[in-house]
């Protein structure tokens, strides 16, 4: 992270958490909701499975920037998916990196070539070992794999959603991203269970028992791209919901923290570990604050 960036957002936090506000700093564009998977934990692909213009997308990005965003993600659907003409999802990166975005990154479900260098980071949604990956997103794994070997960066972080099918393959994902030299760490999330995947949820229980293999992980050198500290909070679910330093746009519409906000009852349940984590830390948790600074200097 260069320095200029680190300065930004450390003045960020220290005014959010002295003067309690709630001006975004994460923001997510939608580029669209079309994806070329069904994934069984996955609720809002293929819903209206529109590709957003270009000039869209760019006055979406404007928005946010001028709302104060400056983390800024681009997520579908399968983003590798968004076209325009001759324009690509790299065009799109590089346009945010010229309108002052200082981190962008990209979430896809690995399935196409990883030719993107300009990303910070891209978040790769892996889901286990290849059985419980494939009972999960279909007979994508090996191609994956492949993906990764051939991309043209190492900026890959491993974006694994534990629920009931794929909660014993936490280690396997942890060795996963140590071993191979295009990944830069892994990073984890519990199932938000919508109406229509409450079966995959995880009881407290099983979340005690997922971070505890995490935090294991951790001990033995597993680039983990989460926070120890937080893991309390997202066992209890205890943490404060919605993050108001989060906003997300889609066709338009701006939401707070996310997608599933207006679903009744899911902030209560939710699983997004960096939710927890930037609540916590724009709420002034010390613990919190120091292994964030540790973690993100040395995965950014």
């Amino acid at each position: 992270m260069k320095v200029s960036s680190f300065l930004y957002f450390a003045g960020f936090g220290m005014e959010t958490i002295l003067f309690r506000r709630k001006k975004p700093i994460l923001g997510t564009v939608i580029v669209t909701d079309k994806c070329n998977l069904q994934c069984r934990h996955c609720s809002v692909n293929n819903i209206t499975a529109v590709v957003h213009p270009f000039h869209q997308i760019q006055e979406e990005m404007r928005q946010l920037y001028d709302m104060g965003v400056r983390i800024l993600f681009f997520c579908g659907g399968e983003t590798f998916l968004w076209k325009d003409g001759d324009r690509g999802l790299r065009d799109l990166v590089i346009e945010a990196k010229r309108m002052g975005f200082l981190i962008v990154n990209v979430v896809t479900n690995g399935t196409f070539p990883l030719d993107l260098p300009e990303a910070d980071l891209i978040l790769l949604s892996l889901d286990g070992d290849r059985e419980r990956h494939n009972a999960i997103r279909g007979d994508t794994y090996d191609t994956i794999m492949d993906n990764i070997e051939k991309a043209t960066a190492d900026n890959i972080c491993f974006y694994m959603a534990v629920n009931r099918i794929n909660q014993d393959a936490i280690r396997h994902v942890c060795l996963t991203a140590k071993r191979m030299s295009n990944v830069r760490a892994v990073s984890f999330n519990f199932h938000t269970p919508y109406p229509d995947t409450r079966d995959l949820a995880l009881s407290r229980e099983e979340k005690a028992a997922c971070c505890e293999t995490i935090a294991q992980m951790m001990g033995e050198g597993a680039p983990v791209f989460n926070l120890k500290s937080a893991f309390p909070y997202l066992i209890d679910n205890s943490f404060p919901t919605p993050c108001h330093q989060c906003v997300v746009i889609e066709n338009g519409k701006v939401s707070i923290c996310g997608r599933c906000i207006e679903v009744p009852g899911l902030c209560e349940q939710c699983g997004y570990f960096f939710v927890a984590e930037y609540t916590l830390l724009f709420r002034g948790n010390i613990k919190i604050m120091l292994e964030m600074l540790k973690t993100y200097l040395k995965y950014i």
